[in-house]
């Protein structure tokens, strides 16, 4: 995980002003007490498709490929993006939690439960921004999202945050973006 952690501190900033990128989260979670494994779990919020595209095909991302091999990339259809309560705060824990929809019940209904849910959780204190995304090919939704601190009774994967890179976050789409 060094190399991870160093490599971040010295190209984490090549980011800090790509074009179509609204939010880049460098995120680590290491094995121990609240992990079962070492993962490097980056996540994009891209404010333009373009900027995605621009990145996957360009010189940075065949850097990773180059040197790590090339990883599957995941790719989620986003629903709702919310600064929190603390939105100037500097991150420090990122939570993350995949929900599968059941089958017995309709995707939109889940959707607006998923919606509302994201909503109150941008107002408990602490929380930098969070996000909201879909995965229609799955049904799968998926919660994200950005903390001062380390949040309590949040439920999800928990990842310490090493950077962020928000050039365009204030592009990102506000409210319901269905």
């Amino acid at each position: 995980m060094e190399i991870i952690r160093r490599r971040v501190a010295t190209r984490g900033h090549l980011l800090d002003d790509f074009p179509g990128l609204g939010l880049k989260a460098y995120l680590i979670r290491e094995r121990g007490e609240s992990s079962p494994v070492n993962q490097y779990a980056p996540m994009y919020l891209w404010s333009a498709p373009e900027g995605m595209n621009t990145f996957l095909w360009g010189p940075g991302f065949q850097g990773v490929v180059d040197d790590f091999g090339r990883p599957e990339v995941q790719h989620w259809t986003g629903l709702l993006h919310l600064e929190g309560s603390a939105p100037q705060a500097l991150p420090r824990t990122a939570v993350r939690r995949r929900e599968r929809i059941p089958d017995t019940v309709r995707p939109a209904e889940a959707v607006e439960a998923a919606l509302a849910e994201s909503r109150r959780s941008a107002t408990l204190p602490g929380v930098v921004a969070t996000a909201l995304a879909i995965d229609p090919r799955h049904w799968e939704l998926l919660h994200f999202s950005l903390w001062a601190q380390e949040p309590l009774g949040a439920p999800g994967d928990r990842y310490e945050v090493l950077h962020v890179s928000s050039p365009e976050r204030d592009l990102l789409g506000r409210g319901k973006q269905w």
